[in-house]
């Protein structure tokens, strides 16, 4: 059977047009950023094989710049999905310089054949290259990812690399690849790669997209929709991960659970909307107080929990003192009333202590710092 080379890039074109005009309905509105960045990748991509194709019937120089272009732009917008879903990536600027050398140098250098078929298969070679590497290279603790699809992403992208640079090296160095629709072997083959790869790069981006749908439902599970913060069960989790950290590295860990004084006399007096703010900003406040290796939830109501690794009891008073002189120095201002709160604190004893046994200290504190007048700190 023979194989026509433009043929197999309308195909191909076709193919990415459609994909890119279903991705949108099979992901729906809620697609988060990345399946975005994975759906203008492919439409850059489908608009890049359309341009190739047409530039050979007018407009040569114009339409093959935007070839380029659009080629060089589709790995960039799939470069920032994968650091949407895995984290910053290495390469950012190698990658972002490319985008614009690629065309640049293809239109500047286009009176000379062999350059610019050098120059942009060459590149954007390397540019194939960059983004494959970013598909390998550990993904933030914080995302939890198959390994499975990267792999074949880095797969279909490697390929794509191999025959890129092998166009590139024919037309640079040869004669035996004057056009870029000669039926030579490694340009029909590349052809071919290039629609084996689409699909299968496809399957891999939607399996990335479907892990990324699951991090967003467990991430809803866990957060408080008011406040930003962990809800119990978050807190729960992580505040269990924390506590292990603290056991196998034996560093020092205390707990706080902080109630709003008398708020039901702030949604009495303000209404709920002024309730609900104050709480919001409360959060606010206390996750900013927090370092970075803390954990702070709302565990309902007007109640809130905060576990400090690295903190004795003068950490976790001080913790206190500072929260509470910023209260006093701006809710009045910012709520248009003034708040306080009452706070238990508990410091893990170690051994086998389990979270729920450490914030249970932590609320027995709470308990009698309220029956000691409120407004205050109390250490189980």
């Amino acid at each position: 059977m023979r194989l026509d080379f433009v043929t197999l890039m309308a195909i191909t074109a076709t193919n990415l047009c459609m994909l890119s005009a279903a991705l949108p309905l099979i992901m729906g509105r809620g697609a988060g950023t990345a399946a975005r960045w994975v759906q203008a990748s492919l439409l850059l991509q489908g608009l890049a094989w359309a341009a190739i194709i047409a530039s050979s019937y007018a407009w040569d120089q114009t339409l093959s710049t935007v070839s380029m272009a659009a080629n060089s732009l589709a790995q960039w917008a799939l470069f920032e999905a994968l650091a949407i879903w895995l984290g910053p990536r290495p390469g950012r600027r190698l990658v972002q310089a490319l985008v614009v050398a690629i065309p640049l140098g293809y239109t500047l250098g286009f009176s000379h054949y062999a350059f610019r078929v050098g120059w942009a298969n060459l590149l954007l070679a390397t540019l194939l290259l960059a983004v494959a590497r970013a598909t390998l290279y550990p993904a933030h603790p914080a995302h939890s990812v198959d390994r499975r699809w990267r792999l074949l992403l880095m797969g279909c992208l490697a390929t794509m690399a191999a025959f890129t640079a092998a166009r590139g090296v024919l037309g640079a160095f040869t004669d035996a690849y004057p056009s870029f629709r000669t039926p030579h072997p490694v340009n029909i083959a590349a052809a071919v790669a290039a629609n084996v790869t689409l699909v299968l790069g496809t399957v891999a981006v939607l399996v990335a997209w479907r892990d990324e749908a699951e991090q967003q439902l467990r991430t809803l599970a866990m957060t408080d929709p008011l406040t930003g913060l962990l809800n119990r069960r978050g807190f729960e989790s992580q505040g269990q991960a924390l506590r292990q950290r603290a056991a196998r590295q034996r560093l020092p860990l205390a707990a706080l659970l902080l109630d709003l004084d008398h708020f039901k006399r702030i949604n009495d007096a303000y209404g709920h909307e002024a309730g609900d703010r104050a709480l919001a900003w409360f959060a606010r406040l206390a996750q900013s107080m927090a370092g970075p290796h803390d954990t702070v939830c709302r565990f309902g109501g007007e109640e809130f929990g905060v576990l400090l690794l690295h903190a004795q009891q003068e950490e976790a008073q001080r913790f206190d003192q500072r929260l509470r002189e910023r209260l006093q120095a701006e809710s009045a201002q910012a709520l248009g009333f003034p708040i306080d709160y009452s706070a238990g604190a508990a410091l893990w004893h170690g051994g086998e202590e389990d979270l729920a046994e450490l914030m249970a200290r932590a609320d027995a504190a709470l308990y009698a710092a309220k029956e000691q007048g409120r407004r205050q700190l109390a250490m189980g």
